[in-house]
């Protein structure tokens, strides 16, 4: 079990007991990280992991509680976790997006105009240099939309865009847990993006395989 999952298992496992109850706050970081046995990196990486699921409320200047919900929407959201590790739907939708994706990205490569690839180098500019979770996850959204918009093909797009809402949270998750997958999204972005600029579709095709490919086979060992 990663890190982070573990520390989560830890927190989830004091609410669900009791010990944590709906509204209550959390105790000191370095007190409670001691006490599970935790850095307090990975303490603080599972607080955003369950704040990211609104199991965990963080309000800045005054601590982190359990949002005050009923114990059973309480465990509805906790399942969240739980859903991600033994069921492999989204494993399938990744899948057909391996499948179709590149292809777009193929397309893009002699379909897009000057201004829309500026547009698309502009999508990874604005990412800033240590993002969040979120603002990593929304960057890497808009850029396979605007890719999937430059292949020309209102259908292939449609299909695309309705595959993103349900790997969404694997996106955060991965986020959250693989170490460098910040660097591994910029490195493979970027050279997609220039593929794309240099009329390569091939290359273009490949890169995109490769990215979607890596995401899957980091899913694939996360639900091992």
């Amino acid at each position: 079990m990663a890190v982070t999952d573990a520390a989560i298992d830890k927190i989830k496992q004091m609410i669900l007991s009791g010990e944590l109850t709906p509204g209550s706050r959390l105790p000191k970081e370095a007190d409670l990280a001691e006490r599970l046995g935790l850095s307090r990196n990975s303490l603080r990486e599972a607080v955003r992991a369950l704040a990211l699921i609104n199991v965990l409320d963080v309000r800045q200047g005054d601590g982190t509680y359990v949002t005050s919900l009923e114990p059973r929407l309480l465990l509805d959201a906790m399942s969240f976790v739980v859903d991600f590790h033994q069921d492999d739907t989204v494993l399938q939708f990744f899948q057909v997006r391996r499948i179709l994706e590149p292809a777009a990205t193929a397309m893009a490569a002699t379909s897009m105009t000057e201004p829309e690839i500026d547009e698309l180098r502009g999508i990874l500019s604005a990412l800033p240099e240590d993002p969040s979770v979120e603002q990593l996850v929304a960057n890497d959204l808009r850029f396979h939309q605007r890719i999937a918009e430059g292949s020309g093909n209102a259908v292939l797009c449609s299909l695309l865009e309705s595959l993103s809402g349900p790997t969404t949270r694997a996106r955060i998750w991965r986020g959250l847990t693989q170490e460098n997958a910040l660097e591994k999204t910029r490195e493979q972005h970027a050279a997609i993006c220039e593929a794309i600029a240099s009329r390569q579709p091939e290359v273009a095709r490949a890169w995109a395989t490769v990215h979607i490919a890596g995401v899957e086979e980091w899913l694939r060992n996360a639900l091992a």
